[in-house]
């Protein structure tokens, strides 16, 4: 092997040992899944390198072919299963259970293949499944980016660095001898940033846990809205956006507010962890959703506040309000103890009740009222279907918004 790239393979050695110490760190603050998903992403990435470069002591070629085409497939097998574990496709039992069985039917179907064909073609064949496996997990992920996880956007750069390592690794092992010692450098960089990529998965997740644990011990102390502003400066906010208004009082100031009807029944029920976990997935949410030019805050204790200082455009807002209400009555399993060990094992089902309330104002309302109409707009819509509530300026009444209202 050319001495570049051996460097190069020692580069990525070097980052599967630091995703090692820092799944032994996460073990250490018991976060225990995250540091089996990084040793396992580690060690199943180094294992399928060691053995497709030919550095397993196996001194016949046949054997080592068929033990190639097995790690090619278990790796296969793990690795995606542990990546749509992160995108949030097996959440539900149902699901879950039928995605293991595909991916074991898989991985089953393709060994017995490979025990019928010559090691050569057996090892082909399960360096294309496992590409194949990647190509799909590449589909989900970048349909997951595309309804708005920004998460899964990661996911697709760390599969396509993958699929690059599977390729340039299946042609080393396929022709050790003939393969331009390039690939090899290319491979293992692939391989870093493909280790990296989901070192950044894993860590997102990790900080989360972090602040969680903060929202869960703390509760009030730490804003679980998550960096926007507490409830207590809703006044200043919305009376900033009042004077703003009126330098330009052609166009309305236009709010969306918030509420999460069940909170209160959710904390009699499990207690202030769970309500805590709760407004802080719905912040979360929230946040993810909601576009930079816009400003949020709490409402009350169990709502937000967004408000628009220029949208002029009213058809943005209710497509707006129509992604929240669908984004924040998903079913999230909740945390009902504050230690850190209980964090990621969700020990109840929720489902939040949300409602939201939309309204045009100006600069001569009283923003007191306007807040408490909002208040009660967003209660008002948890009962409706569409859980949007609008207010008629002709009329002076509340009212649904249909999914066929417009501006």
């Amino acid at each position: 092997m050319h001495l570049v790239a051996i460097g190069f393979w020692g580069g990525f050695f070097a980052t599967v040992a630091l995703m090692l110490a820092a799944a032994l760190a996460a073990f250490a603050k018991s976060h225990h899944r995250v540091a089996l998903s990084a040793a396992l992403t580690s060690l199943l990435s180094a294992l399928f390198v060691v053995s497709y470069l030919g550095w397993l002591t196996v001194p016949d070629t046949a054997l080592e072919a068929r033990l190639l085409a097995h790690v090619a497939i278990l790796s296969a097998v793990l690795l995606g299963l542990m990546l749509m574990t992160e995108l949030g496709l097996l959440r539900e039992a149902d699901v879950a259970r039928r995605i293991r069985r595909r991916m074991l039917a898989v991985a089953v179907v393709t060994l017995v293949a490979g025990w019928l064909l010559s090691p050569r073609s057996a090892l082909a064949l399960s360096s294309v499944v496992a590409f194949g496996i990647g190509l799909a997990g590449l589909l989900v992920a970048i349909r997951g980016g595309r309804r708005g996880d920004r998460l899964a956007w990661i996911a697709v750069a760390g599969v396509v660095f993958m699929l690059a390592a599977i390729a340039g690794l299946s042609w080393i092992a396929l022709d050790r001898r003939g393969v331009p010692w390039l690939v090899h450098p290319a491979s293992a960089l692939a391989g870093m940033a493909y280790l990296t990529s989901v070192g950044a998965m894993l860590w997102r997740r990790y900080s989360y846990l972090i602040e969680l644990r903060e929202v869960l011990a703390q509760g009030p102390r730490y804003d679980p809205v998550t960096r926007m502003q507490s409830a207590a400066a809703i006044g200043h906010v919305v009376g900033l956006a009042f004077l703003h208004q009126q330098e330009n009082p052609a166009r309305p100031l236009i709010l969306v507010a918030v509420s999460i009807g069940n909170l209160s029944a959710l904390e009699q029920r499990h207690g202030r962890a769970a309500f805590n976990h709760a407004l802080f997935v719905c912040a979360s949410r929230l946040r993810r959703c909601v576009p930079a030019d816009l400003e949020m805050a709490r409402l009350f204790d169990d709502g937000f506040l967004i408000v628009a200082r220029d949208a002029g455009d009213r058809q943005r807002m209710i497509q707006l309000s129509r992604l929240l209400a669908l984004r924040l009555s998903q079913p999230v399993a909740l945390s009902t103890s504050a230690m850190a060990s209980d964090l990621e094992a969700g020990q109840t089902q929720w489902t939040p009740q949300v409602g939201l309330g939309l309204l045009a104002a100006t600069s001569h309302e009283d923003p007191s009222v306007v807040i408490a109409r909002l208040g009660d707009m967003s209660r008002i819509a948890c009962s409706y279907v569409s859980c949007i509530a609008r207010y008629d300026e002709a009329s002076g009444r509340i009212s649904e918004l249909l999914s066929t209202d417009t501006a």
